[in-house]
């Protein structure tokens, strides 16, 4: 992950989450109105009742009965009504609009970072644990909803009815007022050491949780390995660790976010106290009258608990800030760099000479641009590799010296150790990875000039660990080729020799598979995987122990299709097993990411090398 992005710069954090909220920015603008009306009407309101006192209550003191009028009073009273009525009116609407504005935003949060996350390189998934990513779209992204929502026009409010508040005390008592600045410094002074420290802890907080989620995810994935190893001691054991640290820090983030609350309230109760008893020592003195020491009482509250509210929310801000800096890093990951300018178009022939068309013709070609020009360059599957040598971290070589070339309709095929970069290849192939030095053409094109998206287009990987999305089996195979019609994917299954079983299923093409196909055999899920890469039909296929997971019985059976399916493409072979290898026009032996011998099944097994010793069983693969 990138570490530029400094966690403790909230103001920057702070800004780009209200970024989001202006989205729309006449509603945005609409709700900060209504949050002024809803927190002056409050001010005002407190203030109506210093009139009321001194001009309708007082007057009427000690007046008969049958002589007081209540017309003012009344009138009074009805104007204090509809103040607070448009302030109620005022927040019921700038509430249900916050709620619009907040969904909208995270809306864009989520899709921003879902987004970014699909153009990340294969390199950051493969360095960042996974449950922690899932963490940042479900935790922090909560807490965030629960910022936007309510913390931010609370903060506002509170910050509104504060100023306010301030000026009508001025206007009311300046002496009472100056007691109330010397506690409002004491108050905020607390508010800012208790929330630097919470935030530090809110900040572990987040961490922690992705930490937990990440190590959660790992146990389900290999539960079974757990089990079949009778390892449930250990790893409840480190979980109690992980989440003994994650209730540390939530302890420390709550105990100071919760301690705010009563401070402030005691600091209230004191300088209501002392208000009063000043209040009334100026009132006996004739410096104040009644009505003003009442209405100021009630300003003395009005100021009091929007700091207190103040204090609370801040505790959802800080949260959302910490939430907020884990989602902002990860949008901001260096997306995978193309700089690729070789596309793939579909082309047909007129007159000897190949034209770009807009129908699908099945014939394909790079479109290589040459400064104002372009040259369109049939593909056939010609891949060659140049003295390539690649690391996946520096000074720890995978890859050295590997020269080799696959001509169109060739199958090569790779063994060697576990560990000796046959699987590395393939992936310089797809680059998933960029190479280190040296070059690898496709038709003669460096890769590195062709974009990634239509590179891959060209591909069809058949991996070990087949992933089936939650949906149909016929989207399932559909997934490699979004537009194949239905009669496409069935074809695509047949030459697979999926069909057969398919049809046995509960709901045929239309069963739908959970859990990564879970319903299925481990075996037919691996026919699903080889159906998706015909179906894609490309020229070039990669089969990374494609039947690893396969029974020999199962394996006999789909061997045609098999043969079927790499007919007229270039093959890519990655396999175990020295049987499915045989017929390959090349093999590459590899070790310790050398290629150290080269030829098909007779030309090596004459050479009676490590090839020789393999198919022996002089030596096995490990």
């Amino acid at each position: 992950m990138r570490n530029d992005f400094k966690p403790q710069d909230p103001a920057r954090t702070l800004m780009r989450i209200i970024s989001y909220m202006a989205s729309n920015k006449l509603q945005l603008i609409l709700v900060i109105l209504l949050v002024l009306v809803s927190s002056g009407a409050q001010v005002l309101g407190n203030y109506f009742v210093r009139p009321i006192i001194n001009e309708a209550i007082v007057p009427m003191i000690g007046t008969p009965e049958e002589a007081r009028v209540y017309t003012n009073f009344i009138a009074m009273i009805f104007q204090m009504i509809l103040i607070y009525a448009s302030g109620v009116l005022s927040t019921y609407f700038y509430k249900r609009l916050m709620v619009k504005i907040s969904n909208g935003a995270l809306n864009k949060i989520r899709e921003d970072l879902f987004n970014n996350m699909q153009d990340l390189p294969i390199k950051f998934y493969d360095t960042n644990p996974h449950g922690d990513l899932m963490s940042r779209f479900t935790n922090d992204v909560d807490t965030i909803r629960e910022a936007m929502s309510e913390g931010f026009t609370a903060l506002i409010s509170s910050l509104v009815t504060v100023v306010g508040t301030m000026v009508m005390m001025l206007v009311i008592s300046v002496r009472l007022t100056l007691f109330i600045f010397f506690m409002a410094i004491i108050m905020i002074l607390v508010v800012k050491t208790l929330g630097g420290l919470s935030r530090k802890y809110f900040n572990l907080r987040q961490k922690e949780v992705g930490n937990c989620n990440a190590y959660i995810e790992e146990m389900f994935e290999g539960v079974k390995v757990v089990k079949v190893f009778n390892h449930e001691e250990e790893v409840i054991e480190r979980f109690d660790e992980i989440n003994e640290e994650l209730r540390k820090v939530s302890t420390d983030a709550n105990t100071y976010a919760s301690i705010v609350m009563p401070i402030m309230g005691n600091l209230y109760y004191i300088t209501y106290a002392v208000i009063a008893a000043f209040g009334a020592i100026e009132v006996i003195g004739g410096r104040l009258d009644i009505g003003s020491l009442a209405s100021f009482l009630l300003y003395t509250r009005s100021f009091s608990q929007p700091i207190v509210n103040m204090s609370q929310q801040m505790n959802a801000i800080l949260a959302a800030l910490a939430g907020a800096e884990r989602i902002f890093q990860l949008i901001d990951e260096q997306p995978e760099v193309d700089n690729g300018k070789v596309t793939l178009v579909n082309v047909k022939e007129v007159d000897g000479k190949l034209v770009e068309c807009e129908e699908r013709t099945q014939r394909w070609a790079w479109k290589h641009p040459h400064g104002d020009s372009f040259e369109l360059v049939e593909m056939k599957g010609d891949v060659r590799f140049h003295d390539v040598n690649f690391g996946y971290e520096e000074n720890h070589p995978v890859l050295k010296h590997i020269n080799l070339f696959a001509k169109p309709g060739q199958k090569i095929a790779f063994v060697g150790s576990t560990g000796a970069g046959k699987t590395t290849i393939t992936n310089l192939i797809n680059r998933f990875y960029d190479i280190n030095s040296g070059s690898i053409t496709y038709d003669g094109i460096d890769i590195k000039l062709i974009k990634k998206d239509d590179l891959r287009r060209s591909l069809a990987m058949v991996l070990q660990d087949t992933h089936l999305f939650t949906a149909s089996v016929m989207e399932n195979i559909r997934y490699g080729k979004l537009d194949a019609t239905d009669e496409e994917v069935i074809e695509a299954a047949k030459l697979a020799n999926a069909h057969q079983f398919i049809k046995h299923l509960p709901q045929g093409y239309d069963t739908i598979l959970t859990q990564d196909g879970s319903n299925l055999s481990q075996g037919q899920r691996q026919l699903l995987a080889i159906a998706r890469a015909a179906v894609a039909n490309p020229p070039v296929l990669i089969l990374d122990e494609a039947t690893s997971s396969i029974d020999t019985r199962t394996e006999a059976i789909i061997q045609d299709g098999m043969d079927r399916l790499m007919a007229g493409r270039t093959v890519f072979v990655i396999a175990h097993r020295l049987s499915t290898v045989r017929n390959s026009n090349a093999i590459m032996v590899l070790e310790h990411g050398e290629i150290i011998e080269r030829g098909d099944h007779d030309e090596l097994m004459a050479q009676k090398g490590k090839y020789y010793q393999l198919c022996t069983g002089a030596e096995e693969l490990s």
